[in-house]
């Protein structure tokens, strides 16, 4: 229901501006606002259960069978996986308004209409980027908690120690187990608890065959890290012009705002990744390594061309996307 109800009234939203009614154009957009949040929900939760998986049992022959779907379904990282993905997405659309509405009003184009589309995008970028905050900070409190070797590859930490250090950018010699960089003394334990003392396991704790890939998950990781910092700092940058009546006549921060656009996508893209190479050798955490998930039935044949025609799909859909989008950016708003 959830993507029938997104891609159906998204192609009111592109195709009938002009043959409905002005409600039941509003009416399209809020649905597709809730339909795009609904089938997020359902991915979240299914991705949700494979990395924190709950409401299940096992029976004699080794299946893991479905024995509570509420539990399985608001698992323990649901929700604020959820709420960490959403956000995300918010600051997407959030720099991608402000970003063309930057375009516009530096180029003198749509009038009050492009700058209160600008006043609105600059608004949600300073916003929303203080929501993740709080709610990347609460997912990752959880990822310690619940998936403590992903937390460790992360952070590049091996030794288990009270007072933990965070890095903010550095390299992981995994042979060697150590972590090179620029690190703030205890500042993993404090971002844990509020506790400059509170105990953060080390990789060592582990196997190092439960390892995931140590650097890459630690360099992604950064990444969306790095890239959310940056965003914070520019949408604050922009409420403040905007508070000081400079928004519309700064060049400068108007010629950058639609550079931004790839930004969320970047920090969108390394943080699943993170969260999935993150959660390897496992498919379902501590329930099935992904070695094991293998199908038996299909070939790798089968695989490589439905892999291979997936990517020949998507890539066609991104290409019409992107041809599509900088259309309706070109004609602007009064078309």
């Amino acid at each position: 229901m959830a993507f029938f109800q997104e891609s159906v009234f998204l192609g009111v939203l592109l195709f009938a501006r002009n043959r409905v009614s002005p409600k039941v154009y509003w009416l399209s957009a809020l649905l597709v606002f809730i339909g795009g949040h609904l089938s997020a929900f359902w991915i979240v939760v299914a991705n949700s259960w494979m990395q924190t998986p709950a409401g299940y049992t096992i029976n004699e022959a080794g299946k893991i069978i479905l024995g509570n779907f509420g539990d399985a379904v608001f698992n323990p990282s649901t929700v604020v996986r959820y709420v960490h993905t959403v956000i995300a997405s918010w600051i997407t659309s959030s720099v991608m308004v402000a970003g063309i509405a930057g375009y516009y009003v530096r180029k003198g184009l749509h009038g009050q209409t492009a700058r209160t589309m600008l006043k609105i995008g600059i608004i949600l970028f300073a916003l929303t980027p203080l929501l993740q905050l709080g709610a990347g900070h609460a997912h990752a409190v959880n990822v310690i908690d619940l998936q403590p070797e992903k937390a460790a590859a992360m952070e590049g930490h091996f030794e288990t120690a009270q007072g933990a250090k965070i890095y903010a950018l550095g390299y992981v010699d995994e042979k060697n187990r150590k972590t090179y960089g620029i690190y703030i003394p205890k500042g993993l334990s404090f971002l844990y608890n509020f506790d400059w003392n509170s105990e953060i396991k080390g990789l060592n704790d582990f196997p190092k065959e439960d390892w995931p890939p140590v650097n890459f998950v630690f360099q992604v990781y950064h990444i969306m890290v790095g890239a959310g910092v940056v965003m914070i700092g520019l949408g604050l940058l922009g409420a403040y012009l905007l508070w000081k009546g400079r928004l519309y006549d700064n060049k400068w921060y108007l010629f950058m705002l639609p550079l931004l656009i790839p930004l969320p996508h970047i920090a969108h893209e390394t943080g699943w990744i993170a969260a999935e190479v993150g959660r390897q050798p496992w498919i379902i955490y501590r329930l099935m390594k992904t070695s094991d998930a293998a199908s038996v039935v299909v070939s790798a044949g089968e695989i490589t061309f439905s892999l291979i025609m997936f990517s020949l799909i998507y890539l066609l859909l991104g290409v019409m996307f992107i041809k599509l989008a900088i259309t309706i950016v070109r004609k602007g708003p009064a078309a």
